[in-house]
């Protein structure tokens, strides 16, 4: 007979076992900030728009980075299994890199590229590492949701090759920057990808070395099991029922609704957005990929956030879509800025959510950041109009107000729920002669309530130059449908874009800021939360002398 392990060795081996998975996040985590520092665009390096990943020799995610947005790392928990469709792992050498920009395989949209680099331990596959980043130009129309197909929105890159056992795909490359507009730029992007995905295929070899471990597959396999427990776990302790929701955008070229049900069902959690708005002739449509990525984020972040995210977690949720509806569009549907209603889905998820657990949910928040591309207005105006002007295409990001918490006010001028960071003005001014006079929170742009809902923050910018300029992103919402209170709270402020000259400008679409006047920029509050008539004095008078409230 086979002696069983003592408890002392039990106990040791688990504590082995937890050492090593952390070792393994230490060891993405790395990876990531390996990308942050060496990437080129001001949205990775500044914003930390990007993902880092490791899977096991199947594409499942195993552990993920900190650093990171949601919409990156949720949907790159499927995406490295998409690539063995054309290039089976028995296919795969030391050294070789694959990438792609498919929205509907990827990210959600052409301007996030995904490399995937396998990992061997002498000839064996042990693991993949992925990882993704915004890239500034692909080409097409630019930045912009004015598209009315994803052929208009710039180069698709099927999954192919990049680098063959060590040899970067040269042809490749030159036709990816050939095709943007930015081709140094979006170069250091790709090549920092590839070398952010080596350091953690490194750091991973050295780890099991050090531990003596010839494959990953035991540690996978306790890892997306203990998760998956822990999900599970919490997710008995809701109630069963149905609960629905309904979260009016402002859309593009028509009113949006999305339409969210909450089922929970002994243990099974589903959310159903069939009878959500038809898909949209704009760039404003959220692929399945990208909507799934922030539905399940928003039910982990109020059901369980102590579990890891990884594919044992988020494998506990299901969604349900209708095809051909703006988050599930069909390709080729334009999806540039897919942000706009997909980092919507939280607050729809939160409102159904706020049922279930009552007291519970944080108000809703100003929801998908505000892309504001600020270009030259060369191919816009009269060249007459332009003579000496610099050519430019800088990106900035708005921030709105996060709505008011439990017990807690709401954060003001932060992302919510994709948590992408601001891009200094210092480096926007540094890239181009815009300037920025003027750039504050904005009072009493947050919902009242208990609890007050974030700040949002107003900017104005002008031109150094005596010419126009223009703003192509321009991906506003909320400009008529404000972040709601919840408990009793009140509303966010309503956003605004407008000029200085006073005319405001539609929330979608390319728009020209004349010589000599400048754009201002009002971005939504939060929500407040609970009745506004609990708010302590104390925190009354102390919003007041921060000059919160007027």
């Amino acid at each position: 007979m086979s002696k069983q392990p003592s408890s002392a060795n039990k106990a040791l081996e688990a504590i082995r076992t937890q050492v090593m998975w952390n070792r393994l996040i230490a060891v993405v985590e790395e990876q990531a900030q390996s990308l942050l520092r060496t990437a080129f665009g001001t949205i990775t390096r500044e914003a930390g728009d990007l993902s880092a990943g490791v899977y096991d020799p199947e594409g499942r995610m195993i552990a993920q980075a900190m650093t990171g947005t949601p919409g990156h790392v949720n949907t790159m928990a499927t995406a490295v299994k998409h690539f063995f469709k054309w290039y089976p792992q028995s296919t795969m050498k030391p050294g070789d890199v694959y990438i792609t920009n498919d929205p509907w395989l990827g990210t959600g949209h052409l301007f996030d590229y995904v490399m995937m680099t396998p990992v061997f331990l002498g000839k064996k596959l042990v693991a993949f590492f992925a990882s993704t980043c915004h890239v500034i130009d692909v080409g097409g129309i630019g930045f912009s949701a004015k598209g009315n197909s994803s052929f208009d929105e710039g180069m698709y890159v099927p999954h192919m090759m990049l680098r063959k056992q060590g040899v970067l795909n040269d042809d490749l490359m030159k036709v990816i920057l050939g095709n943007t507009r930015n081709p140094v730029e979006v170069k250091g992007d790709l090549l920092s990808l590839v070398s952010a995905n080596d350091t953690g295929a490194r750091r991973l070899v050295e780890m099991m070395t050090e531990f003596k471990l010839p494959s990953l597959d035991k540690l996978a396999k306790h890892i997306l099991t203990q998760s998956e427990k822990g999900m599970r776990e919490a997710i008995k302790a809701l109630p069963n029922g149905e609960w629905s929701y309904e979260l009016p955008l402002d859309g593009y070229e028509k009113p949006i609704v999305i339409k969210a049900k909450l089922i929970i069902n002994n243990g099974k959690v589903t959310v159903d957005y069939r009878g959500t708005s038809s898909v949209s002739i704009y760039g404003i449509n959220s692929p399945r990929t990208y909507t799934e990525a922030y539905t399940v984020f928003a039910l982990k972040a109020i059901v369980a956030p102590h579990v890891p995210n990884n594919i044992g977690s988020l494998s506990c949720f299901d969604i349900e879509t209708d095809p051909h509806t703006v988050v599930d569009p069909i390709r080729p549907s334009p999806v540039t800025s897919r942000h706009v209603t997909g980092q919507m889905l939280a607050d729809a998820v939160f409102g159904c959510l706020c049922q279930t657990l009552p007291g519970k949910v944080q108000a809703e928040s100003a929801g998908s950041i505000w892309m504001l591309m600020f270009n030259s207005a060369h191919g816009k105006v009269d060249p007459a109009l332009l003579k000496n002007a610099q050519e430019y295409a800088v990106l900035s990001i708005g921030l709105g107000g996060i709505g008011g918490r439990p017990g807690k006010d709401g954060l003001s001028c932060m992302a919510f729920p994709s948590g992408i960071g601001g891009i200094p003005v210092e480096i926007i001014e540094g890239q181009c002669p815009l300037w920025f006079k003027e750039k504050q929170f904005l009072p009493n742009s947050g919902g009242d309530g208990e609890w007050r809902g974030g700040l949002s923050q107003r900017f104005e910018v002008r031109n150094r130059e005596a010419t126009p300029f223009t703003i192509s992103a321009a991906t506003f919402d909320r400009i008529r449908n404000a972040a709601q209170g919840r408990d009793g709270g009140k509303p966010g402020s309503l956003g605004i874009a407008k000029l200085a000259s006073g005319a405001h400008l539609p929330d979608k679409g390319v728009h020209l800021v004349p010589s000599g006047d400048a754009l201002i920029i009002e971005l939504p509050g939060g929500g407040g939360f609970g009745d506004p008539a609990k708010r302590t004095s104390e925190n009354r008078a102390a919003d007041k002398k921060a000059g919160v409230v007027t």
